[in-house]
């Protein structure tokens, strides 16, 4: 895509031919822990496999392919065969239990799952014969469920065999019998504005939503993700985030696709494989949440790797403290890391810092300006008027980044997108002078105490620099007195000690009185999602169990 254009029409799977034919040679995937080396050229002939297959096994186009898999091998592989057919990506979030897996089938109307054994306490495949037993009672080539009507195809992600299911191996064998005439004619059939990916909002409130994202969304979006970190095929990513996310398979695969990046995945997050990745395939960028950079610089075996081939990265999911990117810039080399804002309704980037930033107050405490082509404003969300500059206000955005809807959610989707096209993402933030987007908190996370409003991140952002503290979360505390009080729940460094009253006369004289914390809690571990974000409605369940009389 030329840098002077804006946006372009393409399927996935014609960005794919294009970066095959320019790097046929270069690497594509890679997994540093195991002897599993793929180029482009080699990727891409197996995705024509997997998708030839599953063609040859009826799959349709706009049919829903579910997987529910760690960063395992072939899962890139499985997005881009199901793009190339038409078929929809379904995105599981691993860490889903039975009850959860039967809404999602059954809200998605699914047609066909693939699936692993299983990820920490939770067997997939117990699961699934529990939800479908007819599995194990009927023809695979036949069956139907009771339970969901929709589901025609079980697949197991790995060449073991299992009742009723069909295996890897025999996806890839099935390719011979969809001619090439059949699975270009497909191709040929398909509309870069057709849904190819369906991401579950996370659920951290609510049922969880069906986001439906184009080719058009997210190949666009990839293109600029990667043009503001100036990828080039020379680049290497290192990707420990969930594929499930909007952040790995979005950011990730669709910036490398764009730009001919090599993709350096790991199958599950560990700060000592991140590192050994890293040194060992001399990786160029690292993306992944402010948790995931911190237990990272902290790790006692930091000292002992190689950073110096990183240059760039993506450190988003949730809002970066100020002190963790400097570290990145400092200790992990880092210079040109980048923030990107967004959620998963908008592909997911909205906002995002350049490489070439030279101004470290602006990397390091906003989330940059609009990607070219989308507009971002900030309106009140009481009278629905634009925001002027420095005022707080509700950010929202249009362009080729918001989603198509929530599937089978049109009352949802209306709240979500207005009639003039405005998508709300529900952050608070604040436009400066200059373009620079700035995020403040959520507004159902926004503490209101007194009437006096309070933005956690930039109470964070103030605790986040007293000596021993490593990470922190600011919640509001239900006071019958004030309407809600200031709450910190802290993370100590090791061997780190710090009082209640420490952290309280750090703050005092610094910050706004009505900021500094009420009530401080020190904690080993935050509540986390799969994809690594902090679940703050946890944090303020628990405050309610702390301090009942607040």
């Amino acid at each position: 895509m030329p840098r002077n254009e804006i946006t372009r029409e393409a399927t996935l799977g014609q960005l794919l031919d294009e970066t095959v034919a320019k790097y046929p040679g270069n690497d594509a995937v890679v997994y540093a822990d195991r002897e599993y080396r793929q180029t482009w050229r080699e990727f891409s002939d197996t995705v024509d496999k997997v998708a030839r297959g599953l063609m040859s096994l009826g799959v349709k186009r706009g049919e829903k392919v579910a997987i529910w898999a760690t960063n395992v091998p072939h899962w890139v592989t499985l997005q881009l065969a199901t793009a190339k057919i038409g078929a929809t990506l379904l995105t599981i979030n691993i860490n889903y239990k039975i009850s959860e897996i039967e809404y999602l089938l059954k809200q998605s109307d699914c047609e066909n799952i693939f699936l692993i054994d299983g990820y920490r306490d939770t067997d997939y495949l117990d699961t699934l014969y529990r939800l479908v037993p007819e599995l194990k009672e009927q023809p695979r080539e036949s069956f139907r469920s009771a339970k969901f009507p929709c589901l025609k195809r079980v697949f197991f992600l790995g060449p073991e065999k299992h009742r009723g299911m069909y295996s890897w191996n025999e996806v890839l064998a099935l390719s011979v019998q969809t001619s090439r005439e059949e699975y270009e004619e497909r191709q040929r059939s398909l509309s870069c504005y057709d849904v190819v990916n369906m991401q579950y909002t996370s659920g951290t409130t609510g049922f969880p939503k069906g986001v439906m994202l184009t080719h058009h969304n997210l190949t666009n979006n990839g293109y600029w993700t990667g043009a503001n970190q100036n990828f080039t095929e020379k680049d290497r990513i290192c990707i420990p985030v969930p594929l499930f996310h909007c952040f790995g398979c979005s950011l990730g695969v669709m910036a490398s696709l764009n730009h001919g990046c090599a993709m350096v995945i790991l199958e599950r997050y560990d700060p000592v494989n991140v590192m050994t990745s890293i040194e060992k395939e001399r990786c160029t960028a690292m993306y992944g949440v402010p948790t995931m950079f911190i237990a990272i610089l902290e790790h006692k075996l930091f000292d002992k790797f190689d950073f110096s081939t990183l240059r760039t990265g993506i450190m988003a999911g949730s809002p970066c403290p100020v002190k963790s990117m400097q570290d990145c810039v400092k200790k992990m080399n880092m210079r040109e890391v980048t923030n990107v804002f967004g959620l998963t309704e908008t592909s997911p980037g909205m906002t995002q810092t350049r490489y070439d930033e030279q101004d470290m107050g602006r990397k390091c405490s906003t989330v940059g300006k609009p990607y070219p082509g989308i507009e971002v404003a900030i309106i009140d969300p009481e009278t629905g008027e634009f925001c002027k500059d420095y005022e707080n206000g509700e950010i929202c955005c249009r362009g080729h980044n918001v989603m198509k809807g929530y599937y089978k959610m049109p009352e949802e989707t209306a709240k979500a997108i207005d009639k003039e096209g405005w998508l709300h993402s529900g952050d608070i933030g604040m436009r400066d002078k200059d373009g620079y987007f700035s995020v403040t908190g959520r507004l159902k996370d926004m503490i209101i105490r007194g009437g006096e409003n309070i933005y956690p991140k930039e109470v964070e952002d103030f605790i986040y620099h007293i000596e021993g503290v490593q990470d922190v979360q600011v919640v509001g505390v239900p006071s019958k007195k004030y309407g809600e009080q200031c709450a910190a729940f802290i993370m100590l460094k090791q061997g780190a000690k710090l009082t209640e009253e420490d952290v309280q006369d750090h703050c005092r004289g610094k910050i706004a009185w009505y900021k500094v914390p009420k009530y401080v809690a020190f904690v080993s571990e935050f509540p986390l999602t799969a994809s690594g974000k902090i679940m703050k409605f946890k944090l303020r369940e628990e405050s309610v169990r702390l301090w009942p009389d607040a």
